[in-house]
């Protein structure tokens, strides 16, 4: 067995797979260093603070690929400046190898217009600085919307909420200043709802109810009444009614009297006016208090003389044949806020 092994046709074929097998391994490893450059290795360039056109063409000169990448824009540093390079300048690179620019844009990334219309004022502003805008001037146009955000001004120019403006950019603010009072209500009598519906949005008056007189929803057909009528004072924000109809106004005139009935009723200005006199109210006089003199009970003895003295506060009376007696006597007093004093009794004799 082990001189089969050691025969010279078996070591010969040993020494043969041995050979093609260090010959694949040398040919790969050639293979690799031709195809990766193996030792041919250049430096990376310094090419920082650089214009990117003229780092470009360095980096071609040296036999390098490169990579543009837009940095975050810094005012401090001129437009399309180079501010970073990866790998960083001085490192080995094989020749062919991507280099990285991070270049300063020529201004700020672009930010998207919040939506603010209709929005209150201060809210408006703190969602402009949220994304980076910049608040400029504030004009106010008559609006029934007091204090609202009717429309967004760059430049001048109108623009609409999610146009990309840059960062920091300045944008004007059209704010409502609230409605006016007083304002004449314009006349649509003889135009279409359309046209109606047009003319009083445009001076700031509501469309209240649009009554069709054959109970359609046709915006062609013709007003022929309205209140408030032409002409009346009112404050904007306010509804304006119409009634339109396809028939001319000659065919409708019992419904406008019905409506003028209703809405507009004549007052009769040939009576006197109603006059209106002030009374001026009753004085309450103040009268004394008038006390009554108590009654008295003790009854008059027939046949008897009386002698009345006159004393102040009190009657003395004297007879003949009779036992003492008292009278109770009360003088009438004057007029007076103390109570009146009860009248002691005095003894009569009599002889």
């Amino acid at each position: 067995m082990f001189k089969s092994l050691f025969h010279w046709k078996v070591l010969l074929n040993i020494v043969i797979a041995m050979a093609f097998f260090a010959g694949l391994v040398w040919l790969t490893f050639r293979w690799l260093e031709i195809h990766t450059n193996h030792g041919d290795e250049v430096p990376v360039p310094n090419v920082m603070n650089m214009k990117v056109h003229d780092a470009i063409k360095i980096l071609d000169d040296s036999g390098l690929e490169y990579e543009v990448d837009s940095f975050k824009y810094d005012p401090k540093f001129r437009p399309f400046q180079v501010l970073a390079v990866f790998p960083s300048p001085g490192a080995s690179v094989k020749s062919g190898r991507s280099i990285v620019l991070k270049v300063n844009p020529r201004t700020w990334a672009k930010v998207a217009v919040p939506d603010i219309i209709d929005r209150y004022k201060g809210l408006a502003f703190n969602q402009l600085n949220l994304v980076g805008l910049k608040v400029g001037d504030t004009l106010f146009e008559p609006s029934i919307q007091r204090d609202a955000v009717l429309r967004i001004l760059y430049n001048g120019t109108s623009i609409k909420p999610g146009t990309l403006l840059p960062k920091f950019s300045v944008v004007d603010l059209v704010v409502g200043s609230g409605p006016l009072r007083n304002v004449s209500i314009p006349n649509v009598v003889g135009r279409s709802v359309q046209e109606a519906k047009k003319i009083i949005a445009q001076a700031l008056f509501e469309v209240g109810i649009v009554d069709h007189e054959d109970g359609g929803k046709d915006e062609s057909d013709i007003v022929y009444y309205q209140d408030p009528e032409f002409g009346s004072l009112r404050d904007q924000g306010m509804q304006v009614d119409l009634w339109a109809s396809k028939k001319t106004p000659a065919e409708l005139q019992n419904k406008i009297r019905q409506l003028d009935d209703m809405y507009r009723p004549k007052i009769d200005t040939s009576l006197a006016p109603i006059q209106y006199n002030e009374v001026p109210p009753p004085s309450i006089e103040q009268r004394p208090a008038v006390v009554k003199p108590p009654v008295s009970n003790t009854p008059s003895t027939s046949g008897t003389k009386q002698a009345v003295t006159v004393k102040p506060k009190t009657v003395t009376t004297q007879t003949a044949a009779t036992p003492v007696s008292t009278v109770k006597t009360n003088t009438t007093a004057a007029p007076s806020t103390k109570p009146v004093d009860k009248p002691k009794p005095k003894k009569v004799v009599i002889e």
